[in-house]
């Protein structure tokens, strides 16, 4: 996440160090302890950091130099720069870490959730110099860190596998011979990655082609590895993973399930444990064979066997993360265990403290992945920029926020985009599913982009409120993509209602100062206004009246009662429609009439007007869109690739264009008709920002 991905050194009890690593793709910040307590609020502080002085431990931050004022190294016991921003010279860069280690030094090293965490060559450079690394040896990590291995090992070890090449496919060619052997859909994967670089799905030849080539240069980027695989799609499947934990003694635990089943680009969003979906067979199922899989490569820390699993509950190995993994607080919530700390007490050479029959399933737990993106373009595409105004639902009780940002904390090209992973705890999946759609309705983060809509449609859809969801949900709900809540006539009603008695107290609002008003003979206040507010290219007249805080808006012939405190310099809009509490959020209001309102997670633009101004408004000109089909513009931040065109060259609609690779992901850009280039704009190595010009068409 944005909140976790530096390398994080620790000191023990004694007062030596140990070394902890801090990813950009994680957990991190908790607000509550993890052993759940609904009541106890901790300060903020990084996820692991947390734990480690709850044990007596000291921690040292390892950081790139942009992320020299990040939250973790502030709250870090000491810190040591590793390098510049990108990846390959800092996060990536052993030696920098190591001669930070010994620096410090450091006794031990927590891998955090990404990068190094799963890398066995940094394991055993830390061997090697007699450091513990909290997480599995290194030959667990070898092992089930490269796919076509661990395949191999979960055939013997009786786990169930999906059909597949276990070999490493060479180039694009003995890609297309194998997928045809195996039968279309295929999935091609990098064979050291994970979560969801260098993965594609191929129906036909050209797609194998093209999969293999944008996988492999993912792989090789994110990885410093660019073998992959192939095997067989399982097509409309659910995700579901088990929690293991097992010591050095020989004994080893499954922590029951997580459902993470909604995705996009093969990248989870929303979680949750239990599963709706499974039954208490299945669970023990999939539960011995992710234990037995441990037991084969002599597994010792917290780790996650991942499953697909099918409409007949047929249950499929997909790959084990030999690392904590960013959902692991969903299952802190339903089992009461503090895994971080079970992570050092096993690394430490202590046996578990619990046996099988001890793990509940005690409640339910959902957690949103709050992403820096745009889910209006391919369900997230990044965006960067600073975060103007950042404030997390933390008052509202049972909810829990892992981050590592705070207001003024820049969202760059160079990490994932992640924000926070926001989680909500209630004895019932309703409960829980409710306290949810309550913390996204509070949560405040202005100066990006950011997939709150998206978040908050998926919550409360009727397919995924019944548990009837796949991988393939959001294709499925949304086949032309992600447009925002459509409003229903009351909601519509709703909305329009709020913006107009917004509007009416702000007016008001200025025409006082300190409480009195600004002149001191004035006409005496009026209590009705006729309005007229503009939304979705429609146009309503309202009637206002009002007394005290309380509104009536008259709308099409429908009364809507309207009332809150009207705060606004707040960034939460508390108001009370029709006798049913909402939160709303004015993102924007100007003189002009402008008005921004978040809304059932969704932002609306609205205008309202008095009846003269509207009739004023008429005669202003209107801008003329944009021309897009003979343009190709940057849909977001990132850096160029490649340019696969020069001008005069020919090009046939959809034919790529150039690639654009965004935080560790690649993006094929296609032009939007037949035609001549007239221009090109970008070269190989650019970087570039949302909405920049890359390419123009005769």
């Amino acid at each position: 996440s944005q909140s976790v991905r530096s390398f994080l050194l620790i000191q023990t009890v004694s007062h030596k160090h140990v070394c902890f690593s801090k990813q950009r793709c994680g957990v991190i910040i908790c607000r509550y302890s993890t052993v759940y307590d609904p009541n106890e609020k901790v300060s903020l502080i990084i996820r692991v950091i947390k734990t480690c002085k709850k044990m007596g431990i000291k921690t040292v931050a390892v950081h790139s130099d942009v992320d020299s004022s990040a939250v973790h190294v502030k709250v870090a016991d000491e810190a040591v720069c590793v390098g510049p921003a990108p990846t390959s010279k800092s996060y990536l860069n052993m030696d920098a870490i190591m001669n930070a280690i010994k620096q410090t030094g450091a006794q031990a090293v927590h891998p955090g959730y990404g990068f190094l965490s799963e890398n066995k060559e940094f394991a055993k450079r830390l061997a090697a110099e007699g450091v513990t690394f909290i997480g599995p040896d290194t030959h667990a990590i070898q092992a089930m860190g490269d796919k076509i291995e661990s395949k191999l090992i979960a055939k013997a070890a009786k786990v169930n596998t999906i059909p597949g090449f276990d070999g490493v496919v060479k180039d694009a060619e003995e890609a297309v011979k194998i997928a045809g052997e195996i039968g279309y859909p295929v999935m091609i994967k990098a064979s050291a990655g994970g979560g969801g670089k260098g993965m594609r799905i191929a129906w036909n030849d050209e797609e194998t082609r093209e999969g293999f080539r944008f996988s492999s240069q993912e792989a090789l980027s994110s990885f410093g590895d660019d073998r992959l695989l192939i095997e067989k799609f399982i097509d409309n499947p659910r995700h579901i993973e088990i929690q293991v934990l097992a010591d050095k003694h020989g004994d080893a635990l499954w922590l029951n399930e997580r459902e993470c089943s909604i995705q996009r680009r093969n990248q989870k969003v929303v979680e949750e444990a239990p599963s709706t979906f499974l039954d208490p067979d299945t669970r023990r199922a999939m539960g011995e064979q992710a234990v037995s899989l441990a037991n084969a490569v002599k597994y010792s820390s917290a780790g996650t066997v991942e499953f697909l699993v099918d409409s007949k509950k047929n249950f499929y190995f997909l790959e084990m993360n030999t690392r904590l993994q960013v959902e692991h607080p969903i299952t802190e919530c339903i089992t009461g265990l503090d895994l971080v700390q079970q992570m050092i007490r096993i690394a430490k050479g202590y046996k578990l403290q619990h046996k099988q029959s001890d793990i509940p399933i005690n409640g339910w737990a959902v957690e949103s992945r709050v992403y820096a993106e745009d889910p209006y373009k391919s369900f997230g595409l990044p965006s960067i920029g600073r975060l103007s105004q950042y404030q997390e639902p933390l008052d509202l009780p049972n909810v829990r926020v892992d981050s590592g940002i705070q207001e003024g904390s820049d969202i760059s090209i160079y990490y994932d985009p992640m924000i926070s992973k926001l989680v909500t705890y209630g004895k019932t999946r309703e409960e829980a599913l409710k306290k949810m759609e309550d913390a996204l309705d509070n949560y405040v983060i202005r100066g990006v982009t950011h997939n709150i809509p998206l978040l908050r449609e998926i919550i409360v859809h009727p397919r995924f409120v019944s548990g009837d969801i796949s991988t393939k949900f959001l294709p499925e709900v949304y086949p032309d993509g992600f447009k925002g809540h459509m409003l229903t006539a009351g909601e519509r009603r709703e909305l329009l209602a709020t913006a107009a008695a917004l509007y009416v107290a702000a007016q008001l609002r200025s025409q006082k100062f300190l409480g009195d008003l600004r002149v001191s003979v004035v006409p005496a206040e009026s209590r009705q206004w006729e309005l007229c507010v503009e939304l979705d290219k429609g146009v309503h007249m309202l009637g206002v009246s009002r007394s005290g805080n309380n509104y009536t808006v008259e709308i099409d012939g429908e009364k809507v009662e309207v009332s809150g405190e009207w705060n606004l310099a707040s960034a939460l809009l508390p108001i009370t429609i029709n006798g049913k509490h909402r939160t709303l959020q004015c993102l924007l209001r100007t003189a002009a009439g402008e008005i921004s309102l978040q809304y059932l997670g969704t932002s609306f633009k609205l205008r309202v007007l008095s009846n003269l101004a509207a009739s004023l408004s008429k005669h202003m000109p209107e801008k003329v869109p944009e021309d897009t089909s003979s343009i190709l513009r940057s849909p977001m931040p990132g850096s160029v690739v490649a340019v696969s065109v020069k001008p005069g060259d020919n090009v046939a609609e959809g034919q790529e264009i150039c690639v654009i690779e965004a935080m560790k992901m690649q993006n094929s850009m296609t032009a939007a008709k037949t035609a001549k280039v007239k221009s090109v704009h970008c070269k190989a190595g650019d970087t570039v920002g949302e909405g920049d010009l890359l390419v123009e068409l005769e």
